[in-house]
């Protein structure tokens, strides 16, 4: 059975780490693991998730996990090198505390996970000693070669007291956790290495004792360049009511060629015998998205359940496969308007006007230009310009218009 240091870097998890050598953290005696998140939006999004997994790793490797919310932290702000963060009222902080809890949860599949929330002690600091007992390990001279506070303090809105003490209270967090939890190790992202060696600093300082950091790497596109995560400017959320399972599902389904196997690494579980032989198909024919369909097909039951992971299978072969919509019955034709995006078409509507009411097309000319070079598709037969919609083109009230084999729409007939 592979140690979890050769785990952790065939995957790809790895990025820095405090310690000389990966196995002091990961192959010897079982620590006690924790990542900090701090709740600014109501929802895990795709790129924090790599983290998560990270953490799910030591979890399977039979190490104690400690998930922190940010409920304290959160209430300063994370420093961010363009602008000062806006403060958030403190119960709106506490309702995504619970959200966040309850995805992170299921994301760890169910194993022993204690969950924290750091407002429990940094609220209750008494100003005086924190700065007599924390704020004397700190210079001001390594505070500022932080990149984001460095970025900031150039700037000409410069940088508030509260956020330039946001690397103090997570460097606490992690001093509390030693003591009082017997926690050693913290991760998180390679943006947060500085917030997490902090921590160890001010351990080795206080205590004079060792913990541990380990941070992932920033995931990006290799195809495109850009930073994972995002599907046309927005953010990929885990949350169902912010993105759709279908949304969810079709992100992960057009991942590049060039990147397909490093998230299969990095987002799944599966074995890498199981990535290896999904690759090999790949590799024969790249246009049946075959390791793609793998990926998105596993993330989405991680994160959504099996259920709507197939539902989210079976509308894709639909919209962009050879799937029939005769096939499905009132339910699937009620889950196809759920899910997918949909637009309403009355009788007689044109094809032209339909086409730009829907964005396949930016005008009548481009309508007319895609039509004319056989690029619109009406439930997978070819359409001509002159086309005026009927009942006809109806299958239980849904019909699927596409423009090429990636942009389709489900219209409705109203």
């Amino acid at each position: 059975m592979a140690k979890l240091s050769e785990i952790l870097r065939e995957r790809g998890y790895v990025y820095q780490f405090s310690c000389e050598k990966l196995q002091e953290i990961t192959d010897g005696p079982k620590r006690t693991v924790y990542l900090g998140v701090d709740p600014t939006a109501d929802s895990i999004h795709a790129g924090n998730l790599v983290v998560y997994m990270l953490l799910r790793r030591f979890a399977d490797a039979g190490h104690k996990i400690i998930l922190i919310i940010g409920g304290g932290t959160a209430l300063a702000g994370d420093p961010k090198p363009d602008v000062e963060r806006s403060l958030t009222d403190a119960s709106i902080i506490a309702a995504r505390a619970e959200k966040l809890k309850m995805q992170a949860g299921k994301l760890l599949g169910g194993v022993e996970v204690q969950l924290i929330n750091n407002a429990d002690w940094l609220t209750q600091l008494n100003l005086m000693e924190f700065l007599r007992d924390t704020g004397k390990h700190f210079t001001v001279n390594n505070l500022i070669k932080k990149d984001a506070i460095n970025a900031r303090m150039e700037s000409e809105e410069g940088i508030s007291f509260t956020e330039f003490s946001y690397p103090l209270l997570q460097a606490y967090d992690f001093w509390h956790l030693f003591n009082e939890y017997h926690c050693d190790v913290q991760i998180g992202g390679s943006d947060q290495w500085g917030n997490i060696i902090a921590g160890v600093d001010l351990i080795r300082r206080k205590e004079n004792a060792t913990a541990y950091a380990l941070s992932c790497p920033l995931i990006i596109d290799k195809a495109t360049g850009k930073k994972f995560g995002k599907s046309e400017g927005n953010a990929v959320w885990l949350d169902p009511e912010m993105t759709s399972p279908f949304s969810f599902y079709q992100f992960w389904f057009n991942a590049s060629d060039e990147s397909v196997e490093d998230y299969l690494k990095l987002f799944t579980l599966l074995q890498d015998a199981e990535i290896a032989a999904a690759m090999e198909m790949h590799k024969r024919d790249k246009g049946e998205r075959q390791a793609q369909t793998l990926l998105a097909r596993e993330v989405t039951r991680l994160v959504h359940g099996e259920e709507k992971a197939q539902e989210a299978e079976t509308i894709s072969q639909i919209l962009f496969g050879d799937a029939d919509l005769s096939g499905l019955d009132a339910t699937g034709i009620a889950s196809l308007r759920q899910a997918a995006p949909s637009y309403d078409v009355q009788e007689d509507d044109a094809i032209v006007d339909v086409l730009v009411g829907v964005q396949l097309a930016s005008s009548k000319r481009e309508a007319k230009q895609f039509l004319s070079g056989d690029a619109i598709t009406l439930n997978g037969n070819l359409v001509a310009e002159g086309h005026v919609f009927s009942k006809e083109d109806f299958v239980n009230g849904v019909a699927i218009l596409g423009r090429g084999k990636r942009n389709v729409c489900l219209l409705t007939l109203i």
